[in-house]
């Protein structure tokens, strides 16, 4: 099997349960947003040990990303094909979300004062990903239907990466905020 199929040389994509869609189709320009941040999320993973409560959590929310892609991929006349937890964003993956950011939020000392990115790589690698998570959802506005948690997941996603890159940071944080 080859990986080129052709069919997209004339600017053109194919949906989830049938038919085509321009490139820059705002559908499209929200999946290509989350693949950036997918990707981000993955150079992160890079970064951590394998097999650990961070990497296990990245996992996770790559998974989800899927499924997110898998909604905004589909036309809304074929929305009720999508089941729900795997081609449909579901309200209780975004409490989920909520949960963890919690959790994580009880690890370490909140801070008082403006954060200034890069306390390490990997918290690094969660902001650049969260930054890349805004834009996917600013993006997703655009291709959102009434009834999606698509915008809501996305939104709840870069608070949890912006708490996930403070508790990578640690201890340290302090001596890494500034006031604006």
């Amino acid at each position: 099997m080859k990986i080129y199929t052709k069919k997209g040389d004339d600017g053109t994509t194919g949906r989830l349960y049938g038919g085509r869609v321009r490139k820059d189709a705002p559908s499209i320009e929200a999946n290509g947003a989350v693949d950036e941040a997918q990707a981000a999320l993955g150079m992160a993973r890079a970064e951590v040990e394998r097999g650990s409560e961070i990497d296990e959590m990245l996992v996770g929310i790559e998974r989800d990303l899927y499924v997110l892609m898998a909604e905004v991929a589909t036309d809304e006349a074929n929305r009720r094909k999508l089941e729900p937890g795997r081609t449909l964003v579901t309200s209780d993956m975004v409490a989920a979300l909520e949960v963890l950011i919690d959790e994580l939020g009880t690890r370490f000392e909140m801070p008082t004062e403006f954060v200034v990115p890069g306390g390490n790589r990997v918290a690094a690698c969660l902001d650049l990903a969260r930054t890349v998570t805004r834009r996917a959802e600013r993006s997703a506005l655009a291709a959102s239907v009434d009834g999606s948690f698509v915008v809501p997941y996305l939104n709840r996603l870069s608070d949890l990466l912006w708490t996930m890159a403070r508790w990578q940071e640690g201890d340290s944080l302090p001596a890494r905020t500034g006031k604006r």
